[in-house]
């Protein structure tokens, strides 16, 4: 019901829910508003600024405002609670003291960092679920910019929250943006994915299409290049079982923010699996851009073959590929590392349990594979890997199921027992610095898992992972020992209200002024739903 509830209004949606469910969710309050509203913005290093914090992805603060031996003092200062929703998928990005973070009831919020009071909101047209970047203009105000389910581009006041302007990256009707707009110089790169790996359920749909891209634009949303995960047009290859044609190839998205490579001037994008045969050489694949031009450097495909749509998942099967892969896509953004000496990887986890290094500076030549988890549909490494610039530090999903169906009516349990863990590999070699099994916790605690699907953050000396079963814990970066551990599952008394917390996955944590930031609640695949946004430090309270 996706597609057919994404035109929706906040209030229709609560309206639905309210009838489904029986009963009316906690009513959330309008937020209290901060009294400086124009108070100017100014980016700085100390910030955590989009996805990656920082154009290399690494997912690393190396100046949080927070020691090691403080973690194990975190307190929860704050919650917010996302209104009229029950997943809390974007992650928070912190500049200037203020938390920008989008929620999928659609608003985009502006906050303080330190209180949780509200700047402002701005209400987006469909759901989204980017981390938003932040820019100074010379001679203007900060914008912010993401994007939505829908492909399009926004622009906004990061002071006031005014639209400046909205644009699509893509006109396909089934393009998305799922990974966040990435900006350097005077251009923004987008990554966009192509969003029909669901359509293949309907056999009067003509499957696929659609192949995702980045898009490059200037400071105005005009196109300035389009690059093509595939290149050359999609051709018709058969008829599905109802007789629709089928087209290919297709697919290849780009789930995750790009990263850019100034010293060799390129842009790198992971890519997801095909759709529909043939299948492509540049699906599941690493692939280097022009950085001005948009022309492709160089492609590294890492599986071969992987030609999948969620039909392979249905009971039916119909519409399903011939000869189906396992769906071993990437979902995370390559990490660019500097190794001391001056040699340079490209890190990147995927769900098929194995971790890649690629040489950025040969075309991408597989340089070491490490093997992390068993992988699957849902497994290996799902959303993200962080590293300091001599360990790469990666969580495993691997989650498991009791049940599970994606048909009405079909239940989707997860295995309490199955999934997780943390481990810090080697930059330079993949060799394994030490591995940490996930705590098993659940009991009877309803939609848990240990599996780890969230993404990374690291700090010097400390790393962060949130999990299925809603725990965000901090474990030391030389040992892996687990020192602090907060359980998000739970009521929560929001400055705007009661908020509930839930699973964690998708986003990861944001450090920043020394204070923590993750969302609370993911309800998609069998975990448990939530609204907030917690806020921590070591004064707490």
């Amino acid at each position: 019901m996706k597609e057919q509830g994404a035109s929706l209004t906040a209030d229709e949606k609560q309206a639905i829910a309210t009838f489904l469910a029986g009963k009316t969710a906690r009513a959330v309050s309008r937020a209290t508003m901060c009294a400086d509203s124009n108070a100017s913005l100014a980016p700085s290093s100390a910030d955590w600024n989009g996805w990656g914090n920082g154009l290399n992805n690494a997912r690393y603060q190396p100046a949080p405002g927070l020691a090691a031996s403080d973690v194990p003092k975190l307190k929860l200062k704050w919650a917010f609670a996302y209104p009229d929703t029950f997943t809390a998928n974007g992650q928070p990005s912190i500049v200037a003291g203020r938390v920008f973070v989008a929620s999928a009831n659609r608003h985009i919020y502006s906050l303080d960092a330190r209180t949780g009071c509200q700047y402002w909101a701005f209400e987006s047209e469909v759901p989204v679920r980017t981390a938003i970047t932040v820019i100074a203009m010379k001679g203007e105000r900060p914008r912010a910019f993401f994007g939505d389910r829908r492909g399009s581009v926004y622009a906004l006041d990061a002071t006031s929250g005014e639209l400046l302007w909205k644009t699509r990256a893509l006109h396909h009707p089934r393009a998305g943006i799922t990974g966040a707009p990435v900006a350097y110089g005077m251009h923004l790169f987008v990554p966009v994915i192509s969003g029909e790996e669901g359509a293949a359920n309907d056999l009067s749909y003509e499957c696929c299409k659609a192949r995702g891209a980045v898009v490059a634009m200037d400071a105005s949303g005009k196109k300035v290049w389009q690059a093509d995960s595939i290149p050359g047009e999609p051709r018709m290859v058969g008829r599905n079982p109802a007789g629709t044609p089928v087209w290919g190839p297709s697919g290849a998205s780009i789930w995750s923010a790009p990263t850019v490579d100034v010293e060799r001037g390129a842009v790198y994008a992971s890519t997801g699996d095909n759709f529909t045969h043939p299948d492509s050489k540049t699906s599941d694949a690493v692939l280097a851009f022009d950085l001005k031009t948009g022309a492709m450097l160089w492609s590294r495909q890492l599986l071969e073959g992987d030609v999948f749509s969620t039909a392979c998942i249905a009971t039916s099967k119909l519409g399903c590929p011939e000869n189906p892969g396992p769906d071993y896509d990437f979902g995370s953004s390559p990490i660019l590392v500097k190794l001391a000496g001056g040699k340079r990887v490209l890190v990147i986890g995927q769900k098929s349990g194995i971790v890649h290094a690629l040489d950025p500076d040969n075309k991408g030549k597989i340089l070491w594979q490490t093997r992390v988890g068993r992988g699957g549909i849902l497994g290996g490494v799902q959303w993200g890997s962080a590293s300091d610039g001599r360990n790469v530090y990666v969580a495993v999903s691997d989650v498991a199921f009791t049940e599970f169906g994606i048909e009405r009516g079909k239940r989707r349990i997860f295995d309490a027992k199955a999934g997780g863990g943390m481990l810090a590999l080697d930059a330079a070699t993949g060799a394994k610095v030490w591995s940490t099994p996930a705590p098993v916790i659940c009991g009877d605690r309803p939609n848990c898992s240990p599996a780890q699907s969230a993404a990374v953050t690291a700090i010097p000396g400390v790393v962060f992972s949130g999990a299925l079963d809603g725990h965000l814990r901090a474990y030391s970066a030389r040992d892996g020992k687990i020192i602090w551990d907060f359980d998000s599952m739970r009521e929560f008394q929001a400055v705007n209200g009661v908020g509930q917390g839930g699973s964690m996955d998708g986003p990861g944590a944001a450090v920043a002024n020394g204070m923590v930031f993750v969302n609370s609640g993911y309800g998609t695949w069998g975990g448990q739903p939530g609204n907030v946004l917690l806020a921590f430090s070591v004064d707490g309270r």
